[in-house]
């Protein structure tokens, strides 16, 4: 049996489980920075995701999924993110001039020289490499909660979990930190902007991109897991760019709006959780 035909709309749909904020959080994030409408559906998500019969080919290993306008569905955070973020208008200054939504979108990208496309394609390759570094991140700290195995429960591998929070808090946080604010500090388009109060606070050109979103919110995370440790660590003055990056990004138009509605859920027993003896300063 054929999947059902779809029908060409303006929506995009998310595929997510209901109640955490977990990975889909990254499309909503981006998706409303743009102002770009979009339902959610999050009932009976694995029988239609993995049906080809329901969802079309390939079926799918988990949500987040995304149904495009064009109505073909797509999974994995950093594929969707890659692929919505010219339209968002957050693959970069060049990486963004590759969104072919629309006839104008489709005349520009066909317009671009092939000097012009290389660019773009590559700036655009460059926000997805650091998407995928602080998705990197994230799946990290999930796994010092559940270091076994997620099919289990926390309480089954306590002893594990211990071991593994404080190799995490010693030199995992620290290093992605280091990392980001290298990348921050290192940023040629923002290195001679001292007298703008958001100079360095951008990981790729002077605008924002789906990789400031991404860190925004593992940022967010982290802290929810780890708050003495992560207080500790901002205290230190070492990744203030980082921190100010985090800053800058609850504030911008589409996020600021979206924080503000009370529609962005809150950390529980998602991705990221907070256990009291995981934590420490260190």
């Amino acid at each position: 049996m054929s999947p059902p035909k779809r029908q060409r709309t303006d929506d995009y749909v998310l595929y997510y489980w209901p109640g955490l904020p977990g990975r889909g959080e990254y499309v909503r994030l981006a998706l409303e920075y743009a102002g770009i409408p979009y339902t959610e559906k999050s009932s009976n998500l694995m029988q239609i995701l993995s049906s080809p019969e329901k969802i079309g080919t390939p079926p799918h290993f988990a949500p987040p999924a995304l149904q495009l306008p064009s109505g073909r569905v797509i999974s994995q955070t950093a594929n969707i993110l890659n692929h919505i973020a010219p339209r968002c208008g957050l693959a970069g200054e060049w990486g963004s001039k590759l969104s072919s939504h629309g006839e104008d979108g489709r005349e520009a990208v066909r317009a671009l020289s092939e000097e012009e496309l290389e660019r773009a394609e590559e700036e655009r390759s460059v926000v997805n490499q650091l998407v995928m570094t602080a998705l990197d991140w994230q799946n990290e700290t999930h796994d010092v909660h559940h270091p076994i195995a997620s099919s289990l429960y926390y309480e089954d591998q306590k002893a594990e979990a211990a071991r593994a929070a404080q190799v995490f808090r010693e030199s995992r946080i620290p290093r992605f930190l280091e990392y980001f604010e290298k990348v921050l500090v290192s940023n040629p388009d923002t290195a001679k902007k001292a007298d703008n109060p958001h100079a360095q606070t951008y990981l790729v050109g002077a605008r924002t991109t789906t990789a400031d979103l991404i860190l925004f919110h593992v940022i967010d995370g982290v802290t929810f897991q780890f708050p003495r440790r992560m207080a500790k660590l901002k205290e230190s003055g070492k990744y203030d760019h980082v921190f100010k990056l985090h800053e800058r990004v609850q504030e911008e138009k589409g996020i600021k709006e979206y924080i503000a509605s009370g529609r962005r859920q809150k950390f529980g027993l998602g991705i990221f959780r907070h256990y009291e003896e995981l934590d420490g300063e260190e």
